[in-house]
């Protein structure tokens, strides 16, 4: 996955209580471009922000920033409008199956194992499906400015979309947009708290608006979405937009925003922490070890510019129940990642194989923290199979016979820890990884 600050257009202002930190003592926070955090601007937004009308509002929003997060911008954030086709152009990526690189098709495995791609899709197609209609703006660090993502030359700015892509300007002048992390589950955990910290700060700002600040109200983009929109995707993709702030709130009750800087200098490990934050920083991800026990005609991947496997956590298991129906989403909280099936998850890995006749299998071994829990991911992970129709062919093993997910699968419980592999075919199965 790779880091990509946009803003979804679908993300909804989360309701975070909390109270306004007074500004710090320096004369220049809250205080930008000539606007000050309070003052009235005259702008008309009926026909769009013209380049002077955007400048006031944009140094009044900084201003805002500051005076919330309690940092002062070393210097001016600079807009910049693109159409829509050029945003897609930017960002369009899709491979296909025939011209995917070794590392992809390894990438490849680690989503199919989640059962959000299948074989009929790459993950770089439907990365670009799900995001080319719903992004409306994201800072570019290399560049240090916003890029908002309109049709007009006079764009309508939505104030969320500004707001958001504002802190994390802050956060690359003072703080960090995050480390190099191989594993997914990483990668979320350390966006999780980035995003976090910018959609905490955004809602704060649409609080006082109408109450303590006179704003310009601004539309909102209405989400589009394409028939082959993915949604276990978008659900692993918007975890650090909706767990990511009630993080970051339980940072700021323990000692206020020093606390949240002190975050960027020890990121959260696992998504485990950010879902649950009574865990972070102690409650550490367990290494799972996979030996290997191929036959000759199967290998892992030795030749990527990272380790051969990877980690998926708490997070993504959450969206592959959910994308599949086996978690019923409809009486919760739209985007509570807290789930029996998903929240005893101790540690994971999985590692990706493949033969010389181009097919494809992989390992997934997932550590819990009791066996009544791993018991649970299990019987979960089974109903997961019947709803694709999957054929039950004896020894823990089933069979799906058509459709992107046309596999034969194993799945052992020993404990604590749940082992799956997959193949092409049934007998492939020992060939992948022989039965210990």
């Amino acid at each position: 996955m790779r880091r990509h600050l946009a803003i979804l257009a679908l993300a909804a202002a989360l309701v975070i209580a909390g109270c306004i930190s007074p500004p710090a003592t320096t004369d220049d926070i809250g205080v930008e471009n000539g606007y000050r955090y309070d003052a009235d601007i005259a702008v008309t937004t009926g026909d769009g922000l013209n380049e002077s009308e955007r400048e006031a509002v944009v140094g009044r929003a900084m201003a805002r920033v500051e005076y919330i997060r309690g940092h002062e911008f070393q210097e001016t954030v600079d807009v910049r409008v693109i159409s829509r086709a050029e945003y897609r152009n930017r960002t369009n990526d899709a491979s296909d199956a025939a011209n995917l690189t070794a590392r992809q098709r390894w990438n490849e495995q680690v989503w199919e194992a989640l059962h959000i791609i299948g074989e009929g899709e790459t993950y770089p197609e439907a990365r670009a499906t799900n995001r080319g209609s719903s992004v409306v703006g994201y800072y570019s660090p290399g560049d240090g400015e916003i890029v908002l993502v309109s049709d007009s030359a006079t764009p309508r700015v939505a104030r969320g979309t500004l707001v958001h892509e504002l802190v994390h300007a802050l956060q690359d002048q003072h703080l960090s947009l995050g480390e190099t992390r191989q594993l997914q589950d990483e990668q979320l955990a350390v966006w999780s708290l980035i995003e976090g910290d910018a959609n905490y700060v955004q809602d704060r700002y649409e609080r006082l608006c109408g109450v303590t600040w006179e704003c310009i109200e601004t539309p909102r983009a209405a989400p589009v979405r394409s028939g082959s929109f993915n949604q276990g995707l978008f659900l692993v993709s918007y975890l650090p937009y909706a767990e990511g702030p009630e993080f970051v709130e339980a940072l700021r009750e323990r000692g206020d925003w020093r606390a949240v800087d002190d975050g960027y200098g020890r990121f959260p490990a696992s998504t485990e922490q950010v879902i649950h934050p009574d865990r972070y920083p102690g409650d550490e991800p367990a290494t799972v070890p996979i030996p290997d026990r191929s036959n000759s005609g199967w290998e892992q991947f030795d030749d990527l510019d990272r380790p051969g496997h990877d980690t998926v956590g708490e997070g993504s298991i959450y969206a592959m129940f959910a994308a599949t129906g086996v978690i019923d989403r409809s009486g919760a909280a739209q985007y509570d990642y807290d789930h029996p099936l998903s929240s005893g998850w101790a540690g994971d890995r999985i590692v990706p194989y493949h033969n010389g006749s181009g097919g494809y299998g992989y390992v997934w071994r997932v550590r819990w923290a009791t066996p009544g829990e791993a018991r649970a991911f299990a019987e979960g992970y089974r109903t997961l199979l019947d709803r694709r129709g999957a054929d039950r062919i004896g020894d823990g093993r089933y069979r799906i016979g058509d459709g992107g997910f046309a596999d034969a699968f194993r799945i052992s419980r020993d404990g604590q820890t749940v082992t799956i592999v997959n193949a092409p075919t049934a007998p492939g199965l020992d060939a992948v990884h022989a039965p210990s």
